[in-house]
């Protein structure tokens, strides 16, 4: 079970200079992540002069957001492992695969990296505004929470099989287009009802910088509750030999 293997690590783990570089590659990972994706948003805003949203966008968002984090993926790799999701984060964290403590490092990281990229999309763009994450008109917060919930599942559910699981051979390679493509994939499908965030440092940095925090928790909730789960089925399913 992993459960087993839950581990808090030790007080001093986190000042540990390979710590520190791994959460430093979080940060710039998640920066590069995000600054793409909310960009392409904001790009996408100011050529349609804020209409409303279109197949085409909600496309060309799934793309910008698949591609960013198949680089973020692969940039942070060889350092941290390539979470760039706090989600992803927790469910390392479920299945043993990473202390709690080196966790919360990644977490403090990720987060800030977000913000640094909304501000700095902000300063960049002359002021835009950086869109922070909503439910669409006839969606509710249980909807949009059962949304994040099967959608962090399915990209917690590629992470563990295609980076984490020991038998994955030559597969690992291609670890980061898997994660980006599910991604991608999980925004074509819920992009237009709660904006298909399955990761909430990505929605932390937009709802600081614009300080918009309506239904914010379904942004945390979904995701932790989606990566624990898929971090319990993979490892008891297909880690663990009983």
């Amino acid at each position: 079970m992993p459960i087993d293997r839950i581990a808090i690590g030790s007080p001093g783990e986190a000042s540990k200079p390979d710590a520190l570089k791994a959460a430093t590659a979080e940060f710039f990972s998640m920066l590069i992540f995000v600054f793409a994706g909310q960009g392409s948003g904001m790009a996408i805003s100011k050529i349609t002069d804020n209409g409303p949203a279109t197949p085409a966008g909600l496309i060309a968002a799934s793309l910008s957001h698949a591609f960013a984090l198949f680089v973020a993926v692969s940039a942070a790799a060889n350092t941290s492992g390539g979470h760039v999701n706090p989600a992803v984060t927790f469910g390392a964290f479920v299945g043993g695969n990473i202390t709690l403590l080196r966790g919360i490092l990644y977490w403090i990281a990720q987060l800030l990296g977000s913000v640094v990229a909304c501000l700095l999309l902000k300063y960049a763009t002359g002021g835009l505004q950086t869109t922070a994450f909503a439910l669409a008109g006839g969606v509710t917060a249980s909807n949009a929470l059962i949304l994040e919930i099967v959608m962090t599942f399915g990209l917690v559910y590629t992470v563990y099989a295609t980076a984490v699981d020991p038998k994955r051979g030559n597969i690992g390679v291609l670890a980061p287009i898997a994660i980006g493509f599910v991604v991608g994939a999980n925004i074509l499908a819920g992009g237009a009802f709660d904006g298909a965030s399955m990761n909430p440092a990505v929605s932390f940095g937009p709802g600081v910088v614009s300080w918009t925090w309506t239904h914010h928790w379904v942004y945390w909730l979904g995701p932790f509750i989606g990566s624990a789960i898929a971090a319990i089925v993979y490892d008891n399913v297909f880690i663990v030999v009983v």
